[in-house]
């Protein structure tokens, strides 16, 4: 087994202050040397204050690289005093816990001491990598530290992704032996499992005065089937699709979307967004010719000792115009504005305001003689030499590189005489509504009943051109097999990716899965997801011929729909699907850590992506409020909405204070704002 790479936090206002303070790190170092096994090698260590922002950004630096490090121990701030924020800052940041290693390390100080009930660590795993908060005594965190140390290297491997059936083999006495623990007990534990589920409610958050859907028995007692010829009384009573993870179904879009494909485009404004496939070097160099940056006197420096004072002729005139200039000669001078190229044989430029008008012509239009006052003029002097910007042959842009909206790079590129680049085409994307309970949504006069106005269709086609894609209206497919495969196939002529919105419950006339994967071939990658909106979402890919009768695959996202859950899903699944396909990187929303205004309920089962206002506040932290009940056919949940925070599953809330990570969708506004 190769060496595993450990972090050490340290959180600690007085040790951030003065180093020299601390004694954890030392400790810590030396229990990962002398009793690790020669498995660890502790490759960072740093020292923060008790700043739940600074905590988290340290971790988040450690756990988010591709290749991170195994274990990060933090140590203090788990206690009960004001400043103690450790396990709130950690908390939100784990995307599984690990219960029994905090069992453990309590049980293991417990028997040093009952005080060491009074700290309160958390334990889990970000990405992967293990984390695990010690308390801020170096005895204590030793102790705790020892207690797990051994079992630790068997976390990391199955956190790093290697296979559990290899691992596992030869049972629990083998890993005991490996590890170089044994059971305390011949006996097994007996854990009883009593079943109670309280739900109570309370009326805390947001959300919550609505009916939820209510089911009586498991998926395990009813039968299966996806064929929607064979009618209601054999359709699916269940799905049959397992239930995903947001992150397992965000790593499944990210290997299943087809590659970025490199087009040559022109360098205008119908290339911002684009990204870049290739490096660009600079065929000329900027400027081409020795320029002014002042307005002033093109001269020849004097020789080394000479004074550059006098009164001179002006014998030529440049200006930042294309045209031939007459040598300059010694004691001669030329007026020259900005940006205007020097007469050959000048060496420098005088500022105008170094100068005196001595003599003019006699029609009094032309200066004829001027007085210049600077005594010592240096060669280059106010002189924007060749290639003093860019040289010839230089990288300008690097592959992988965006071309923004500000316009700097399309200057770049148009400074030096650039007219194509190779850039990543960018998806073109279809949006289809389905159901025969659809109508425009611009339709005069009332609804009959069961009709719903579209508008779904309009909000999609608006967020992806928002997000810089041309979008194709698909219009609105009827809930029969033909039809819609139909629709299906003529959009995927057209289009590189569909959008389609209803359809992917579990309705008799919900035929969006099976027609995918009976009809038109394709490949269900997932078509359920633990979230909450946009539990039925579903992703595809359907084999195409392209242009060049090769096989190649097309995108197909069938959104719920209820309006929020095909905007929320939008933002979480499609977006980065489209920049994956378009070699954007990052993919998807930026994400950044909120302090949370209110209490916010948690959902015991799903993660939630509650609609959020994010500001940011006088105190320099962002804050978030939610914008009311969060049911997901109530669109206005969506009005003003600039985020999605990003709740975990919990069977209780999120206090007022506590920091969780958010999706930006818009733009944040501050406090300031209104003023």
């Amino acid at each position: 087994m190769s060496t595993l790479k450990a972090a050490i936090l340290i959180v600690s206002t007085t040790a951030s202050k003065d180093p020299s303070v601390d004694s954890s790190g030392g400790i810590l170092k030396d229990v990962f040397e002398q009793e690790g096994g020669g498995k660890w090698e502790v490759v960072d260590t740093k020292i923060v204050g008790d700043e739940v922002l600074d905590i988290q950004r340290s971790i988040m630096n450690w756990a988010n690289q591709e290749d991170g490090v195994n274990l990060i121990v933090s140590t203090g701030g788990t206690g009960f005093a004001v400043h103690d924020s450790t396990p709130e800052a950690v908390t939100p940041l784990l995307h599984k816990h690990a219960p029994g290693l905090v069992h453990g390390m309590l049980a293991a100080s417990y028997a040093v001491t009952p005080f060491a009930l009074m700290s309160r660590p958390v334990a889990g795993v970000r990405n992967k990598t293990i984390i695990i908060t010690l308390p801020g005594s170096p005895k204590g965190a030793k102790e705790n530290l020892q207690s797990v140390l051994r079992l630790l290297p068997h976390a990391c491997l199955q956190a790093a992704g290697a296979d559990s059936r290899s691992l596992h083999a030869g049972g629990v006495r083998k890993l005991e032996n490996e590890a170089g623990v044994s059971s305390t007990s011949g006996h097994q534990p007996h854990f009883h499992s009593h079943g109670h589920s309280h739900g109570h409610s309370h009326g805390h958050g947001y959300g919550h005065a609505h009916s939820m859907p209510v089911r009586h028995t498991s998926s395990e007692e009813n039968p299966k089937s996806n064929d929607p010829s064979l009618g209601p009384t054999r359709r699916n009573r269940s799905s049959p699709y397992p239930m995903l993870s947001v992150d397992e179904a965000i790593k499944l879009i990210k290997e299943q979307t087809p590659l970025p494909q490199i087009v040559e485009a022109k360098v205008d404004g119908n290339l911002v967004g684009s990204v870049l496939a290739d490096d660009v070097t600079a065929g000329e160099a900027v400027p081409a010719y020795r320029a002014s940056i002042v307005d002033g006197y093109a001269v020849i420096a004097p020789e080394e000792g000479g004074s550059s004072k006098g009164t001179f002729p002006v014998v030529s005139v440049s200006h930042a115009t294309p045209g031939e200039i007459p040598p300059l000669e010694r004691s001669q001078i030329a007026r020259i504005t900005t940006g205007a190229p020097l007469p050959p044989g000048a060496t420098s430029v005088v500022m105008v305001e170094d100068t005196v008008l001595k003599t003019m012509t006699e029609d009094g239009k032309e200066e004829k003689e001027i007085e210049i006052l600077a005594e010592n003029v240096n060669p280059g002097e106010n002189v924007r030499e060749i290639g003093s910007d860019i040289k010839k042959g230089e990288i300008i842009l690097h592959k992988g590189e965006e071309i923004s909206a500000i316009g700097g790079e399309l200057g770049l590129l148009a400074s030096v005489g650039k007219a194509e680049v190779l850039v990543y085409k960018r998806p073109v994307v279809g949006v289809l509504s389905t159901g025969d309970e659809i109508v425009e949504h611009s339709r005069p006069g009332e609804l009959r009943l069961g009709e719903v106005r579209d508008c779904n269709r309009p909000t999609l086609l608006s967020a992806v051109r928002g997000h810089g894609f041309e979008a194709v209206d698909l219009g609105v497919a009827k809930d029969k097999p033909g039809d819609l495969e139909q629709t299906l196939r003529d959009g995927l002529r057209k289009v590189d990716v569909i959008i389609t919105s209803g359809g992917v419950s579990m309705g008799e006339l919900d035929l969006l899965k099976p027609t995918i994967e009976r009809s038109l071939g394709g490949t269900i990658h997932f078509g359920r997801v633990s979230m909450k909106p946009g539990k039925p979402t579903t992703f595809a890919t359907v084999p195409v011929k392209n242009n060049s009768g090769e096989r190649a695959s097309k995108v197909i996202f069938s959104l719920p729909g209820n309006p929020v859950s095909a905007v929320v899903t939008f933002h979480l699944f499609v977006l980065p699907s489209l920049h994956h396909a378009s070699g954007i990187s990052p993919a998807g929303l930026p994400r950044v850590l909120v302090t949370l205004d209110h209490e916010f309920c948690l959902d015991p089962q799903r993660a939630k992506y509650h609609r959020s206002i994010v500001t940011l506040g006088k105190d320099g932290l962002m804050h978030a409020s939610s914008t009311g009940g969060q049911r997901s056919s109530r669109v206005g949940s969506l009005k003003s909405a600039n985020a999605l925070l990003c709740l975990p599953t919990g069977k209780t809330s999120l206090p007022k204070g506590a920091t969780v990570e958010a999706l930006l969708m818009g733009r944040m506004k501050t406090e300031f704002d209104a003023l």
